[in-house]
C-alpha cells in the first residue's frame, strides 16, 4: 500500500493535534438550572452527596418478609401492615408479612420480597406465598446505583436527557456548565446570493445560491455555540478587514468558508495577517485541503475551503473537535464502526478520504455515485462516511472504517 503523501500536505491527525492544542478550554463558567442544560458542557465535577437508592427498598409490588418464616412454597403469614413508596412502615415481626410496593422502604427484618404474581391475598388478611423466597430477592440496596461522595458526572462530560436526570436523582437543581462559545460566522464570494433574495430564473450568471451558511450555522448551534451571522462578504480586502476587526471584538471563534486559497480575489489571508497572525495548512483529506487557522485579536481564527462538501466535512473533521475543546469536552474523537463495503473504489487517492456512503438492508454500505466536492446531495442520500487511508483501495467486501453523520454532526 502506498501511503506517501503529496509533498506539503499535512495529515489530518497531525493537523487536529495542533488544532486541539490551541483550543485551551476557557470560555468561562455559569451556573444553569439542571432542566435548562441538555447539551451543555459540565464545567465541574459532579459530586453525589448521597447514597442512591437512600434506603433498601423493594423492586416490585409485592410482600415483604423473612425466607426463615417461608420454608416451603405455599406457606400462609398474617399480612401485619402496608407500606406504599413515600411511607415507612415497622419493624417487621416474626412470622408477618407486610404489603409493599415499588420504590418503598423495606422494613427493618426484611430479607426478601416476593412479587405478587407469586402470592395469592387470602380474605382474613393473610397472603399465600406461591414460592420460596432467597435472601435479597427483589431488593434493591442503598447505594447501589450511586454511592455517597462518588462522582457523578466528570468535568467535560456533555450532558444528554439521561445525564439530566441523573443530575436531578441526587439532588442537583443547578450545574456548572461552559459558558456557551460565541462564533462570528461569514462567508466570502461575490459570486453567493442568499436564497429568498433572487428568485431562481432571475438568478444571475456565474451566481450561486449561498448553501455553507445554513449548515455551518447549524452544527454550530448543534454543538452549542451562540452564533453572530455576519453574512456575505464582498471580495474586497478592506471589507474583509473591517468585518474580521469587528467580528474580533466579543467573539471567541470567527469561521469563514471561501477565500483560503491562493487566488487572486482571496482576500483572507492578507486581511488577517494585517490584523493578527494566520497558518495556512493544505490537509491532506478529500475532500478538502485549504484550511486557515490563526488569530484576529483575542478571537481564534478558522477559515474553511468554498466547495459545500469540503466545507462541510472539514467542519465536522476539525472545526467540530476544536469547538468542543474550548468547552472542556475531553474526548472528541467521533466514534467509528467497521462495516462491510459493498462497492469498489479502486482509484485510490494520496488524500486520505472520505466517501460518502450509505447503509443498506444487509448491513454493508452503498457509495454514492458522485463524490465531488460540490455535490451536496451525497450527504443527505448519505448517513456516513467511510475513513479511507490514503492509497488505498475499497474492493466489495472489504472491512471499512464507517463513520455516520450522527457523531459527526453530533
Amino acid at each position: 500500500m502506498n501511503t506517501n503523501l503529496t509533498p506539503g500536505l499535512m495529515p489530518l491527525d497531525e493537523a487536529l493535534a495542533a488544532l486541539l492544542a490551541r483550543a485551551q478550554p476557557g470560555t468561562g463558567v455559569q451556573t444553569v438550572p439542571t432542566a435548562e442544560a441538555d447539551g451543555r458542557v459540565l464545567a465541574q465535577d459532579l459530586v453525589c452527596s448521597l447514597n442512591v437508592p437512600p434506603h433498601d427498598n423493594s423492586a416490585m409490588d409485592g410482600y415483604a418478609l423473612r425466607c426463615a418464616d417461608v420454608p416451603q412454597a405455599g406457606t400462609v403469614l398474617p399480612v401485619a401492615q402496608r407500606i406504599a413508596a413515600g411511607s415507612t412502615g415497622q419493624p417487621l415481626q416474626p412470622g408477618t408479612a407486610a404489603r409493599i410496593f415499588t420504590g418503598a422502604p423495606l422494613p427493618a427484618g426484611t430479607d426478601a420480597v416476593v412479587m405478587q404474581e407469586d402470592c395469592v391475598a387470602e380474605g382474613t388478611g393473610q397472603v399465600r406465598v406461591q414460592v420460596q423466597p432467597v435472601p435479597g430477592q427483589n431488593i434493591r440496596r442503598a447505594g447501589e446505583d450511586i454511592t455517597r461522595g462518588s462522582v457523578v458526572l466528570p468535568a467535560g462530560a456533555r450532558l444528554t436527557p439521561a445525564a439530566l436526570g441523573l443530575a436531578a436523582s441526587v439532588g442537583a437543581a443547578e450545574l456548572a456548565v461552559a459558558r456557551r462559545p460565541r462564533v462570528a460566522l461569514f462567508s466570502t464570494g461575490d459570486e453567493l446570493v442568499m436564497p429568498g433574495t433572487v428568485p431562481p430564473a432571475q438568478l444571475p450568471p456565474g451566481a450561486i445560491y449561498n448553501s455553507n451558511r445554513f449548515f455551518l450555522r447549524a452544527l454550530l448551534q448543534r454543538l452549542g455555540c451562540e452564533v453572530s451571522d455576519l453574512g456575505n462578504v464582498p471580495d474586497e480586502r478592506a471589507a474583509t478587514v473591517q468585518v474580521l476587526q469587528a467580528a474580533s471584538a466579543g467573539h471567541d471563534l470567527i469561521l469563514t468558508s471561501g477565500g483560503v486559497s491562493v487566488g487572486e480575489e482571496d482576500h483572507i489571508k492578507p486581511a488577517v495577517q494585517q490584523l493578527g497572525s494566520l497558518d495556512l495548512w493544505r490537509i491532506a483529506i478529500k475532500p478538502g485541503k485549504p484550511f486557515a487557522c490563526g488569530r484576529v485579536g483575542q478571537a481564534h481564527f478558522l477559515g474553511l475551503p468554498g466547495n459545500p462538501v469540503a466545507s462541510l466535512l472539514t467542519c465536522a473533521l476539525l472545526v467540530r473537535p476544536f469547538v468542543l475543546r474550548l468547552q472542556g469536552v475531553r474526548d472528541t474523537a467521533p466514534a467509528a464502526i467497521a462495516l462491510r463495503a459493498d462497492f469498489d473504489w479502486p482509484r485510490a487517492d494520496k488524500r486520505r478520504e472520505f466517501l460518502r456512503v450509505r447503509r443498506n438492508a444487509a448491513g454493508g454500505l452503498d457509495l454514492f455515485a458522485n463524490q465531488g466536492s460540490g455535490v451536496l446531495t451525497s450527504t443527505v442520500w448519505g448517513d456516513g462516511v467511510v475513513d479511507t487511508p490514503p492509497g488505498q483501495p475499497i474492493a466489495r467486501g472489504d472491512v471499512v472504517r464507517y463513520i455516520p453523520f450522527a457523531e459527526l454532526f453530533a
